[in-house]
């Protein structure tokens, strides 16, 4: 065969209407944005936290940005933002923007991957589809216009990148050498991923358990190996932070991660955690012990279904439970933190019916949580809530607890497996 006939194949097996409507998709979206006139807030104060800590300044006592707005991650954080201190605001912004979209088109692939290749061998509908080459090219060219995605850019947020860090790492095989680094790593940046590392120590006791023992040694069991990993990764990034930053480690570790109000108002109609339905439904700015019981319900819940899931062999419901189950149960989840409808919706897409799907999929796509009354402090509109507006400001955390919900009977109808991560899944990534 001729160089040139080989070129010809190659280039007719590319997905070329799928890349380029996913082109054309993302450059309307970069229009709509730039004629929305997004601020990219977040990532301002990202920038602002590098040079902070490049400086040797308080990063607990910072303040950037016209809103005034503080430091709230660890301070692994802080470093991992240096490099945003290299380039100018325009040209950061710009480059902010290209990543997000990329690791968007990431996020679609390892959603994917979770789902065709990990979960348990049933029918699943769509057929060769989700199997293109083209196929997250399609996903990322629709899912880029849902509310959680739309606002992760409209801020500059790093959701995308924890996500993507998170499936990275939950998609590999389990004797890869890097197993466990995106999930430790994500969690030195946002504590919520270290749900996920509970999740694996759960799974992997009841494994041991059920081994009668015999694979309680982290080295012989997948998911005690996994969290193991995780967990070191963790940290060695935090004791690396604590050495280079140990005053504002020292801080954040006694004193930052138990001000919660350090992240915004619980009763915001961007908040769409437990917590937020709860403090509007009581019209008050502190749900207090309603939160704390609610909480400590769906997250025992939420644990047990991904972990049922997880040891009946179905990964995919394992994992998008979690992600759910974390969102639900954090004292704050913004919005754009719920960028998790990208696997959940391609879960749905693959078992239920088509309607179903474009129902949750209208849910995250039609930014209805922002129809209702809203804004800012002092006026705290969120707190005069009427019944229907409260429940449009509570939509992702009801469709959260329905999905949970759904989980729980799918994963009592799979059939008992061993739940075991070792086998190497079609498109599995080696290490």
């Amino acid at each position: 065969m001729t160089a040139t006939a080989t070129a010809r194949i190659r280039v007719r097996s590319l997905p070329l209407a799928a890349l380029g409507t996913c082109l054309l998709s993302f450059v309307c979206f970069w229009v709509a944005q730039r004629a929305a006139h997004v601020s990219m807030l977040d990532l301002s104060v990202y920038r602002a936290e590098g040079a902070t800590a490049l400086a040797g300044g308080d990063l607990y006592a910072m303040r950037a940005t016209s809103a005034n707005l503080p430091m709230t991650y660890p301070p692994f954080a802080a470093l991992l933002f240096t490099p945003l201190t290299l380039v100018g605001v325009p040209e950061m912004r710009t480059l902010a923007t290209l990543l997000n979209l990329l690791l968007l088109v990431a996020l679609a692939q390892l959603s994917l991957r979770l789902v065709v290749s990990r979960g348990p061998a049933v029918p699943r509908r769509g057929g060769a589809f989700w199997a293109r080459p083209g196929a997250a090219l399609w996903l990322a060219a629709v899912l880029v216009w849902c509310e959680p995605v739309w606002q992760t850019f409209r801020y500059g947020q790093i959701n995308l990148l924890m996500a993507v860090a998170v499936l990275w790492d939950l998609t590999r095989r389990a004797d890869s050498r890097w197993v466990g680094a995106g999930l430790g790593l994500a969690t030195a940046v946002k504590l919520t991923p270290g749900l996920f590392v509970v999740l694996l120590f759960v799974v992997g006791v009841l494994r041991a358990r059920g081994d009668g023992w015999t694979s309680w040694a982290s080295w012989r069991n997948e998911w005690l190996r996994r969290g193991t990993r995780a967990t070191m990764a963790f940290l060695l990034v935090t004791v690396v932070s604590a050495v280079v930053l140990p005053y504002d480690s020292r801080r954040f570790w006694t004193e930052m991660i138990f001000e919660t109000g350090r992240v915004g108002r619980t009763e915001e109609t961007a908040n769409q955690s437990l917590s937020g339905v709860l403090a509007r439904l009581l019209h008050t700015t502190d749900p207090g012990l309603w939160w704390v019981v609610a909480a400590a319900a769906v997250g025992v819940a939420g644990l047990a279904v991904a972990a049922l899931a997880a040891l009946r062999g179905d990964r995919p419901v394992a994992v998008v439970a979690c992600a759910v189950t974390a969102l639900l149960v954090s004292p704050i989840s913004w919005s754009h933190h719920w960028v998790w409808c990208v696997p959940a919706l391609v879960l749905l897409a693959t078992r239920v019916r088509p309607r179903w799907t474009a129902g949750v999929a209208l849910v995250f796509g039609s930014f209805a949580l922002w129809w209702v009354p809203h804004a800012p402090a002092p006026v705290r509109l969120e707190l005069h809530q009427n019944g229907w507006q409260m429940f449009a400001s509570g939509l992702y955390t009801l469709l959260g607890l329905a999905l949970l919900g759904l989980f729980a009977v799918w994963a009592a109808r799979t059939p008992a497996g061993d739940g075991r991560v070792d086998a190497a899944p079609a498109g599995a990534v080696r290490g």
